[in-house]
């Protein structure tokens, strides 16, 4: 990701991946998404013998798909998230058939945020958010281990400070 004097910037894939630790997580989150139509049919299956077939059996398919997406994605993510911070930017890049690369100038950088919600602090995760003047909105890593968000947020801090500001 250099640029030379009269040449493009050349894009290569961020260096970091996100912690082993986030894989959990997001199966945690698919199977809690899972979970909420799944229990109330099994629940109602339970209690109304007349549709209790049909009932289990979308619970089951729910549940089969729950836990299908819990099994694959998490990895599919893990293993196309990137992210690298330079002294010149904020590098994100997610997706695998519609790859999506951000990029948030240092001299853009409005505020560092650093976030962990009841899972997260479960998993000792965090998701470090960049807040640009952008319109397609905040530059998010999430699923880095706390410790180096916390680390990631003070070095973004110090970087932004002593860059200039962009005059466009």
């Amino acid at each position: 990701m250099t640029q030379g004097e009269g040449t493009a910037v050349v894009l290569r894939p961020p260096r970091n991946t996100l912690n082993e630790r986030a894989v959990g997580w997001w199966r945690t989150q698919w199977l809690l998404l899972a979970a909420g139509p799944v229990v109330p049919l099994v629940v109602l299956g339970a209690l109304i013998e007349p549709a209790r077939f049909w009932l289990l059996l979308h619970a089951a398919v729910l549940a089969a798909a729950g836990t299908a997406a819990a099994v694959l994605l998490p990895l599919w993510w893990f293993r196309t998230h990137r992210w690298e911070i330079t002294e010149d930017a904020v590098y994100v890049r997610t997706g695998f058939f519609w790859q999506e690369w951000r990029i948030a100038p240092m001299s853009r950088i409005q505020t560092v945020d650093t976030v962990r919600g009841p899972l997260e602090q479960l998993f000792r995760l965090a998701t470090v958010t960049v807040t640009t003047a952008s319109a397609k909105g905040a530059v998010r890593i999430a699923g880095l281990d706390h410790e180096v968000a916390a680390d990631l947020a003070r070095q973004l801090t110090r970087i932004t400070r002593d860059t200039p500001g962009d005059a466009t």
